[in-house]
């Protein structure tokens, strides 16, 4: 998943640079030759992790979503959130994909960011959600309360797998303060679980297919236990991008929507998009548990993240949900 922006890029430091959402040559990112709906064709850069959680981008180029709206798209793989949000304030991309507790950090950080659209969401099933804790076969590990006292893997320390994870253990009645994570590359967590360096891991597909097919079980669905239809990533631009071209950004908002729906309504092409972008082989692409794609955020599930991250201390103080969402 995404991971949230590094310390070293603060606030302070853009701000202080008077960075805004520009490219190499001044012009607003996203501007070509022409503005404003049906103004022409305008060049966009996207910046989004290669994983199944993005389909929907990958869909409105290869469907023509995005030039319905005047739109030359160019999708640039990034390596997480921190990534996407660096790239976004810094011009690179008009628009980057991340997930809800990366972007509440980066807000709370000072940085001006602002959701535009929906980006992926839980299934809001136990047994059927495309991310879970998983644990070897012989463990005494039943479910998320027996986790406390436990060492559980998460990708990135501090984001939306360990706040989700504790949710879950509150919810099944555990202590979630005495769950210890260390953090791990996803791909990493398969093979460190066999061979019992951690006690759970917290993974997302195509890793969860993978770990299962090795073996391992299932104790816990931290998405779809921390809030019914979790919205675990969004699409998101600047303030400064939205003050200074809206025609884009409704643009952008438009063709996003419709993917997101078509994304939802055609598993089969997700799949098959799926193989053009990921390194996901082909026969775990046919077997992998697709996430969801609704058009609409799920606003309180979003104050729900929010909420847990501030009782775990990952954010300092209260979200203000509403500046970061549209």
């Amino acid at each position: 998943m995404c991971r949230t922006i590094p310390l070293l890029l603060t606030a302070a430091a853009l701000l202080a640079a008077g960075v805004t959402a520009c490219g190499d040559s001044g012009r607003p990112a996203g501007k070509g030759a022409s503005s404003g709906s049906g103004g022409g064709t305008r060049s966009v850069t996207t910046g989004a992790i290669a994983i199944v959680d993005t389909a929907p981008v990958y869909l409105a180029q290869s469907q023509g979503f995005f030039k319905k709206h005047g739109i030359d798209a160019k999708i640039t793989s990034v390596q997480g959130g921190a990534a996407s949000i660096t790239g976004v304030m810094g011009g690179q991309f008009a628009f980057g994909f991340a997930n809800t507790t990366s972007l509440l950090t980066a807000r709370q950080q000072g940085l001006p960011l602002k959701v535009v659209a929906n980006g992926v969401a839980s299934t809001g099933e136990r047994d059927t959600d495309y991310s879970a804790v998983l644990v070897p076969a012989g463990s005494p590990v039943t479910s998320a309360k027996d986790l406390a006292g436990r060492t559980v893997a998460v990708n990135q320390l501090k984001n939306i797998g360990d706040t989700t994870v504790r949710a879950a253990v509150r919810k099944d009645g555990g202590d979630a303060s005495k769950v210890e994570f260390v953090e791990m590359p996803f791909p990493d967590m398969p093979a460190a679980l066999a061979k019992g360096r951690v006690d759970a891991v917290w993974e997302v597909e195509p890793f969860v297919t993978q770990a299962t097919g090795q073996g391992a079980r299932a104790v816990a669905w931290p998405y779809a236990d921390a809030a019914p239809d979790l919205t675990v990533a969004m699409y998101f631009t600047t303030q400064p991008t939205l003050q200074k071209d809206p025609e884009l950004v409704k643009d952008f908002t438009a063709a996003m929507n419709e993917a997101l729906a078509y994304a939802d309504a055609h598993p089969d092409a997700v799949r098959e998009i799926l193989k053009s972008y990921t390194s996901i082989p082909a026969e775990a692409i046919a077997k992998i548990k697709l996430p969801t794609w609704p058009t609409e955020i799920n606003r309180e599930s979003v104050q729900t993240v929010a909420d847990d991250a501030r009782q775990d201390g990952t954010l300092t103080k209260d979200a203000d949900v509403a500046a970061l969402l549209p």
